[in-house]
């Protein structure tokens, strides 16, 4: 599938599509967390796990679930549930949840592209997961507590609120043109109903996360801080 920007579709409630070819559809169940509230940044909560300087894994680097670059048969090569990948910093990362093989428009339930971080709920009834230019997949626990930020990278991509980040109402500022993207979704599906609203933004902005809502994305914008 192709590569294509974003358009949100409505100031309050709209649609997040990836242009013509890659279209975002589909809905799933919800996925949120809860963890230790800490003011801090979200966005060293998204780099990818390093090394030390002999190879070994750190202490808290996590088992990659699969490659970042693949075609993943649901059941058999990869399990449903909900992954993670993180630290892709050049917006090349492409993932996509198909109902078949047959690489067709009509069979794809869901897709992104990638800067930061993003969550994908992989559901038993999909047939097929791709991943093409990201950084490897981890699975997510969902009673898993992280360290709740009371700021993000407004490039850091999609946080899960409860555990990346708290719930509130956040400002952005410095969005020179409406590349600013953000949407906030029900759950890690990432089809079309799982928007519960998202805008394109030129200018400062100021969003109310719910603690209800699952996720918080953010592409090309100033740096989010709680109001």
């Amino acid at each position: 599938m192709g590569m294509k920007g974003k358009i949100a579709l409505g100031a309050v409630v709209g649609i997040a599509v990836i242009g013509a070819v890659s279209a975002n559809a589909g809905s799933d169940g919800k996925d949120a967390g809860s963890g230790s509230d800490k003011d801090s940044s979200a966005s060293a909560e998204h780099n990818s796990a390093k090394k030390d300087s002999g190879g070994a894994k750190s202490a808290d680097e996590k088992e990659a679930a699969f490659a970042g670059d693949g075609e993943y048969q649901v059941g058999s090569d990869v399990k449903p549930g909900t992954y993670r990948t993180t630290g892709n910093t050049d917006g090349l990362c492409y993932w996509e949840r198909a109902k078949d093989a047959k690489g067709e428009m009509d069979s794809l339930l869901a897709n992104d592209n990638v800067t930061g971080t993003s969550y994908v709920t992989i559901k038993a009834t999909d047939k097929l997961f791709k991943s093409t230019g990201c950084e490897d997949w981890e699975a997510v626990d969902p009673k898993a507590k992280g360290t709740r930020a009371s700021s993000m990278d407004g490039d850091g991509g999609m946080f899960k609120v409860g555990t990346d980040i708290t719930p509130g109402t956040y400002r952005s500022t410095g969005n020179a043109d409406d590349s600013c993207y953000w949407e906030r979704t029900k759950d890690a599906g990432q089809g079309l109903n799982s928007i519960i609203a998202n805008n394109n933004v030129k200018g400062s902005t100021v969003v109310t996360i719910s603690p209800s809502d699952a996720y918080f994305k953010t592409t090309g914008c100033g740096d989010w801080k709680k109001a």
